[in-house]
């Protein structure tokens, strides 16, 4: 196991993840406009529960809670990072793209999502997983080799669609999400699954500028 580098997280930066993305949250549900959008600008607001939990998971094990509440909340937290991102992605992206094309390639995503998350939601439940504070940093360990095995499947239900979208904002927010995933998996590979998600939960904010100008050209269209 690699050991991370040393950039300190703590339930501070996740609760600080979790405000921000929660107003970024609010600010592109409001300019969203139908159903199909609703679901893509709701993207901030669960990145924002996500780091929130992983945040009283930090405070928990800080102050030495044990039983229940750490297991539950480990169980949630890593729900939202492994099994729920694969398929909503794809989900979200297939909603708002316009091209009949591009829709069909963005359809077998959603079908690698389907099958990584549900992989990903067995080994959650079946493997009794367990979270630990180790160098400034939340580890996540299951006992099994699921990160070998569906880790590039999981790239490409989470980044594919985004990258396949017509729409430059999502190809630009797709680009940041695969960097940000190649840099914590080089330099904090222990600790890859809790830092891709701060940074996603990050990133999701290029959805602000994205809905912002949806908003702007919609009463051009009219």
């Amino acid at each position: 196991m690699k050991v991370p580098r040393r950039m300190c997280f703590s339930a501070t930066a996740s609760f600080a993840a979790a405000a921000v993305t929660g107003v970024l949250g609010l600010m592109t549900l409001g300019r969203a406009h139908g159903q199909a959008q609703f679901v893509l600008a709701a993207t901030p607001m669960i990145f924002a529960v996500q780091q929130a939990i992983e945040g009283t998971l930090w405070l928990a094990l800080e102050t030495g809670t044990g039983g229940a509440i750490v297991t539950n909340l480990t169980y949630a937290y890593l729900l939202f990072a492994e099994a729920w991102w694969p398929v909503f992605v794809p989900v979200a992206v297939l909603l708002v793209e316009p091209d009949e094309q591009r829709r069909r390639f963005i359809m077998l995503t959603l079908g690698v999502g389907l099958a990584v998350g549900a992989y990903l939601f067995w080994i959650v439940f079946s493997a009794q997983p367990r979270a630990a504070i180790i160098d400034d940093h939340l580890v996540y360990a299951t006992g099994r080799p699921s990160a070998f095995i569906a880790q590039p499947a999981y790239l490409v239900a989470t980044v594919a669609p985004l990258l396949l979208s017509s729409q430059c904002v999502l190809k630009a927010l797709g680009l940041v999400v695969l960097v940000g995933a190649v840099t914590a998996y080089l330099l904090y590979a222990a600790a890859f699954v809790s830092v891709w998600c701060f940074f996603a939960a990050v990133a999701s904010a290029v959805l602000v500028y994205h809905f912002a100008r949806l908003k702007q050209a919609a009463p051009q269209q009219h």
